[in-house]
């Protein structure tokens, strides 16, 4: 055996605080990287294994024409409907499912029932209302039913859905048209009970701001993956709707502004010459919004209520909702935005509270929202865009509700700033996410909320390049990945059964799509393959299984292993760097190798007890009689003999010159373990810091823990030597623990703060007190 051989020629020099742990006794491989298999539903006619829509896809369509009367006086509201359902399913339909989420408001409501409440110490107002809360004025007072010949249908109302039983059956195909006429009492949405819509009351000049939402008895969904989604509506799992075209006529008093989904058909009727002339400026007008209603007007406005009435009519074609706003306080600015070759007509209707925030930034939010979702997936499809000053952040088709008010004086601090322009983008995002790419919210509030949290930070970052986004880097999500575990539920989690509801539905997935952009796939493949499903499900009704085999099928990416750990289970992200060892090629020569062996014996051989021996022990026996020694006490172990060096002469002439220039090279050789400590596997980022002070990075990806996910080893060669590594620079995988992210471990000092303590008698004053400050006062 050649002792110079390359496969044996190295030594080992361990780094300080270099050590080793016993591989784990447990189980090592969870079977992380297998396929979901059975977890996704099966493909078929109508969603492929690609997650494509199948060539028998369908979907149902409702068409609505509503005519809706506004009571200012009693705040209330009267509508009468048509609905024109089509069949397009292969199904045979005996009766229908109608949502009325007004209800969830009403008497019978489930939601105040199954909503823990308690008794503390400090109690806000706002909780004591809701464990008080009588609900018998709310919710729909009159629900007729009756077909388009005027014949009353049989119904069945269960709380938030009514059934309506058809007199015949409704063939695959065939359509069935009926009418509904209702009324309610609108909600004060600033109060426990209201939620989402409702008005809010301004005392100071005694008007009402009304936003009008789930306002009006919709069409539940028919699908192919559920059929009728006739779960009720408790308040938190949101939506889930039917794409159709409506025709709306909003009567209001004469005073008011009305802002809604789809466009406006006789703006000359309901605006005034002059509103209407700037009305035609601003659909012109590209880089600046223009004023359509001045504050100066609205505030004139507020003084006095008409006794008048104006009917605004509104269309919308192939939405899956329609709302609406009204009040005489509102002030109107709007501007074009170029999408392709078509206009976009970004709006904003705000109260003069709202001002300086809203005429600033409101409107150039949307536009600018408009634009950065439609680059990354497809362009906005819709004619225009309204951002609402509602106290509030919800979203429908091409109108939304949002929250920011500043200060009576004017001032406002950067976390209303912000916080403004997030909620705006947030909510105008929507219009992409549920209300294009039309996913089952009642069921997955990730669907929405979490791809559009995701959209949203990118918005943000290209706001303001130091924008302190919320929600998207993966550091931020740590918090919440390090709860403790009865805290926690995966993503894959029905909406009403949430305990951290935006951690888990919002943040937590909003990350997850941003590491697999930044990290696990890069953003060319990723943006491809994202975009592709927003395409492929624009007006549609997507299943997360179709979103997992899009992105996979787009990209040639096997991501079961990141939908596994990410949606279906709760283990946190957290790798530890537990061991670092340094190599080197061994080349050298035997005297060499030789002189290091004879210092690295005397090493070995010198300690304590041999120190005081010199001292205590006068003379050995070896040294005393020359009768003990033998050959070995003059042999010299560390001599250089012929053979070695005429080994290490046949060593070197069998290299070639490729072995030689390796052997020559100096390389270093780092072997480093990791440990998975967490459970979620995940890519290795390593930087390596060098002697010389420059780094590098190198990237692992997380297929590295396919055989083992609970330890890994690799060596890594480098020219250089290392001084410092560090796991996961970046903090782009949401690690909980970094303190095990660096080798050698990093130490950082915990602050304590020093005070000089207090003389004095004890049981003296020792400062202030109610006596004291109520003496100052006089």
């Amino acid at each position: 055996m050649r002792k110079f051989g390359l496969a044996i020629a190295l030594f080992a020099l361990v780094l300080t605080e270099g050590w080793s742990q016993a591989r784990r006794s447990e189980q090592n491989h969870a079977e992380r990287f297998e396929q979901l298999g059975t977890m996704l539903r099966s493909p078929n006619v109508y969603r492929t294994a690609s997650g494509a829509p199948g060539h028998m896809y369908w979907q149902q369509q409702a068409n609505y024409v509503i005519d809706v009367e506004l009571n200012d006086d009693n705040q209330s509201i009267t509508g009468s409907q048509t609905i024109n359902y089509i069949n397009n399913s292969p199904d045979q339909l005996t009766y229908l499912w109608v949502q009325l989420e007004e209800n969830q408001r009403g008497p019978e409501s489930e939601a105040p029932k199954v909503a823990e409440s308690s008794i503390n110490s400090r109690m806000t107002m706002r909780t004591l209302e809701g464990i008080l809360w009588e609900n018998e004025e709310f919710g729909y007072k009159v629900l007729d039913v009756k077909d388009e010949n005027g014949t009353a249908l049989p119904v069945a109302v269960n709380k938030t859905m009514m059934r309506i039983d058809l007199p015949q059956p409704l063939k695959a195909g065939e359509t069935f048209s009926f009418k509904v006429d209702w009324s309610f009492n609108i909600t004060d949405r600033m109060s426990y009970i209201s939620g989402r819509p409702g008005y809010e009351y301004f005392p100071e000049d005694g008007n009402y701001l009304y936003t009008m939402a789930e306002w009006f008895p919709r069409m539940a969904v028919y699908s192919d993956f559920e059929g009728w989604q006739n779960k009720q509506f408790l308040g938190r799992g949101e939506f889930a709707l039917t794409f159709g075209d409506y025709e709306v006529r909003i009567t209001v008093p004469a005073d008011h502004m009305v802002g809604a989904t789809g466009v406006l058909q006789n703006p000359e009727e309901v605006l005034s010459a002059t509103e209407l002339e700037r009305w035609n400026k601003a659909k012109q007008t590209y880089d600046n919004p223009v004023i359509i209603r001045t504050q100066a007007e609205a505030e004139k406005l507020e003084k006095g209520k008409s006794t008048e009435k104006k009917t605004w009519i509104f269309k919308a074609e192939n939405v899956r909702d329609f709302a609406w706003t009204s009040s005489r306080k509102f002030i109107w600015d709007a501007m074009a935005v170029k999408q392709g070759e078509k206009d976009v007509m970004a709006m904003s209707y705000y109260a003069k509270e709202g001002n300086p925030l809203w005429e600033q930034y409101s409107t150039r939010v949307v536009a600018h929202t408009i634009k950065s979702y439609s680059e990354k997936i497809f362009d906005y499809p819709y004619p225009t865009a309204i951002s609402v000053e509602g106290s509030n952040g919800m979203e429908y088709p091409m109108i939304c509700f949002n929250y920011g008010r500043p200060d009576k004086d004017g001032t406002y601090s950067e976390a209303v700033k912000y916080g403004m322009i997030s909620v705006i983008i947030h909510e105008v995002g929507h219009n992409f996410f549920p209300m294009i790419v039309n996913s089952d919210e009642r069921q997955w509030t990730w669907m929405d909320e979490g791809l559009n949290t995701f959209m949203q930070f990118m918005a943000e970052q290209e706001w303001d390049r130091d924008y302190p986004s919320r929600r998207g880097p993966a550091h931020k999500i740590v918090p919440y990945m390090r709860s403790e575990k009865q805290y926690l539920e995966p993503i894959m989690t029905n909406s009403e059964n949430i305990i951290q509801f935006g951690p888990n539905a919002y943040a937590k997935p909003a990350t997850a799509l941003n590491i697999l952009r930044e990290t696990v796939m890069g953003r060319e493949l990723f943006d491809f393959a994202f975009k592709e499903y927003a395409r492929r499900w624009m007006f549609k009704h997507p299943t997360p299984e179709d979103l997992f085999r899009t992105m996979e099928d787009a990209s040639a990416v096997d991501l079961d292993w990141f939908w596994r750990g990410w949606f279906y289970e709760t283990e946190p992200v957290d790798i530890a760097i537990q061991d670092v060892k340094w190599f080197k090629l061994d080349n050298r020569t035997p005297a060499e190798k030789k002189a290091a062996d004879r210092a690295e014996f005397g090493r070995e051989e010198t300690y304590i007890s041999k120190e005081f021996n010199k001292a205590d022990v006068p003379q050995t026996v070896l040294e005393a009689d020359p009768a003990t020694r033998d050959f070995y006490n003059s042999y010299d172990r560390f001599a250089i003999t012929p053979e070695d060096e005429e080994e290490y002469k046949q060593f070197m002439a069998s290299l070639t010159d490729k072995e030689r220039e390796l052997l020559n090279s100096d390389l270093n050789f780092y072997e480093l373990t990791f440990e998975n400590v967490g459970g979620l596997v995940m890519p290795l980022i390593i930087e390596f810091q060098y002697a010389d002070g420059t780094s590098e990075i190198e990237r692992i990806p997380a297929e590295i823990w396919k055989l083992n996910e609970t330890q890994v080893t690799k060596v890594f060669p480098k020219k250089k030597e290392v001084v410092q590594f560090v796991l996961d620079p970046y903090r782009e995988t949401a690690d909980i623990d970094e303190s095990s992210n660096y080798w050698p471990r990093q130490y950082q000092p915990t602050r304590f703060e020093l005070f000089k303590g207090r003389g004095g008698a004890r049981g003296a004053s020792t400062g202030d007190n109610p006596m004291k400050r109520a003496q100052k006062k006089k």
